[in-house]
């Protein structure tokens, strides 16, 4: 585990991970290969991107907790609950009482077609977070922090995440994952230019190539992780689908191989991914064997139905990290997936 100190200025002990950013309900189809039109039963599981981060971090030992959002219903009460159920502390987690908790539907199509369907409108709880919601001693304090770019895409949002940076200092291990979804955004130049400032502030950055292009106009792994560089972060990590992920410092390159699983649902694997990551950076871990257990987080989720309920434990992650044997001719766990 990590030997990071734990505690804060005030000697009370602080989160390992604290995230900021979407948190919601998927309700996913329990029947595979079948559109939305002709299904008849659906589970419901916690969501959105930031809550399962945490909640895959929380799987692997870390204390974490999420600032986002949640409407005064049902649902929110919901979200609330499970991620109190699955180890992650809940008390930042806004209630709204004027815009209703998301609701995120997909149909599953494996191995890689997963269509999502964003109920959001107007907007969603966890973009009114304002910068008064901060706890920014928390956010100082936090071992890692993680943010995602869907909070930069509206106000009040936008200011809560750079009130929270420009509280944090550009301290170590500054996550910002690059997480970019064109349907909430007026334009792609828009969310470059919000990017942008973000990378200023933040210390690792983690996105797919797309992600990449939007944020330094680079597609190529090798450019993309050297512009990323270049605008002051100290690691920047590349998710290449077939071709795995490479991570990259100014002075370490690092490339490992996608695991292959038979995919059931490629929703969530990038969160499972990041779980595992903020695990790997707390711990001290070398590169190498950061991704390569970020890699085998993935596969594991995508290889199930659901997303915050299915992250893996450290020791699944470790015997299928460890294992040099893939099984011949099942289908690629894409670090490039979408990730509610």
């Amino acid at each position: 585990m990590t030997t990071v100190n734990n505690t804060g200025p005030t000697g009370e002990a602080r989160f390992d991970v604290l995230a900021i950013g979407r948190s919601g309900v998927d309700i996913y189809p329990l029947q595979v290969g079948v559109g939305l039109e002709n299904v008849e039963t659906f589970g419901k599981f916690l969501g959105g991107s930031a809550a399962n981060v945490t909640v895959a971090a929380a799987r692997l030992g870390r204390r974490t907790a999420l600032i986002s959002g949640a409407g005064d219903d049902p649902f929110g009460r919901f979200v609330r609950a499970e991620l109190a159920r699955l180890g992650v502390d809940n008390r930042y987690v806004v209630v709204d009482g004027q815009y209703a908790t998301p609701v995120t539907f997909c149909e599953i199509f494996p191995p890689d077609d997963f269509p999502l369907y964003f109920y959001r409108k107007p907007t969603a709880p966890d973009l009114q977070v304002r910068p008064e919601d901060i706890d920014t001693e928390a956010v100082r304090s936090a071992a890692l922090y993680w943010s995602t770019v869907t909070g930069l895409s509206e106000e009040p949002s936008r200011s809560a995440h750079f009130a929270a940076w420009e509280a944090r200092g550009r301290a170590p291990l500054t996550v910002l994952d690059l997480d970019y979804r064109p349907m909430f955004w007026e334009s792609p130049a828009a969310a470059t230019e919000q990017v942008q400032r973000a990378l200023r502030h933040v210390t690792v950055a983690v996105g797919n190539r797309e992600e990449c292009e939007i944020a330094v106009g680079e597609t190529e792994p090798d450019r993309a992780a050297d512009a990323l560089l270049d605008m002051g972060v100290e690691l920047a990590i590349v998710k290449q689908g077939p071709k795995g992920v490479l991570g990259k410092t100014r002075t370490e390159r690092v490339e490992v191989p996608p695991n292959f699983v038979d995919v059931v649902n490629g929703l969530g694997a990038g969160d499972s991914f990041g779980g595992s990551l903020c695990h790997g950076l707390l711990s001290g871990w070398p590169l190498e064997k950061i991704l390569r257990h970020a890699n085998a987080a993935g596969a594991i989720v995508a290889s199930r139905l659901e997303c915050s309920t299915a992250m893996p434990t450290a020791d699944e992650v470790a015997a299928l990290a460890e294992s040099a044997v893939t099984a011949p001719g099942s289908d690629l766990a894409d670090s490039e997936e979408a990730h509610v």
